[in-house]
């Protein structure tokens, strides 16, 4: 998997969303089928249908433009450079088969709901969840006011996910963290700590020159 798009899937992941990355859509027209293109990152966040609250909660960071009281759907672009989506995610026959292979919607309300998506970048199903298209990757300029997307710079996506591994190291640093990107954060975050106690590392340095 593409290092960036891995960046974004533990912070959407931490943030509570369901992920699918690097997603293909096929041309099942032609035999044998081929793989027309791919989206970056499909996501969705259930809504939680009761009041309360508590620790196991996930948290939602706000730079992600998600409304609440809604499911959340995101269609997801990932750049290193510039963010902006590439012609697949503008393109209403692939974004029509994602959405509805993905399960997001009936194929008789695909067409509109995508139409609808690419002239605004948001969405309302009939089943009442939001259908967004989200790019991250890192802004050189303020972005146009007119753009059809949601832009997450990848500055905030590291740093939200470095806070919430500082935030919950308590829990966190005592368990055994199989994704990629999470567990690099958290040997980071680990040796940050570790660096922030000299006289151990002193004792360890002592050790080793007395043998």
């Amino acid at each position: 998997m593409d290092v960036a798009v891995a960046v974004v899937q533990a912070y959407l992941r931490v943030n509570g969303y369901l992920t699918v990355a690097e997603y293909p859509v096929l041309d099942a027209a032609t035999r044998p089928a081929r793989t027309v293109t791919d989206l970056d990152i499909l996501a969705v966040r259930l809504h939680r249908t009761s009041g309360t609250t508590g620790p196991a909660d996930a948290p939602l960071d706000p730079a992600l433009g998600a409304v609440t009281g809604a499911a959340d759907m995101i269609v997801g672009e990932v750049k290193e450079g510039r963010p902006h989506p590439n012609p697949a995610m503008r393109d209403p026959a692939v974004l029509e088969a994602a959405l509805t292979r993905f399960g997001c919607c009936r194929p008789a309300d695909a067409p509109w709901l995508v139409a609808e998506l690419l002239r605004t970048g948001r969405a309302i199903a009939p089943e009442g969840h939001t259908i967004r298209t989200v790019v991250f990757g890192n802004p050189t300029s303020a972005p146009h006011p007119g753009a059809p997307w949601h832009i997450v710079p990848f500055t905030q996506v590291l740093g939200f996910l470095e806070e919430h591994l500082s935030a919950h190291w308590q829990v966190i640093g005592r368990t055994q963290i199989k994704d990629d990107t999470l567990g690099l954060l958290a040997l980071r975050e680990k040796s940050r700590r570790a660096g922030a106690h000299p006289a151990a590392a002193a004792t360890l340095d002592s050790e080793r020159g007395s043998r």
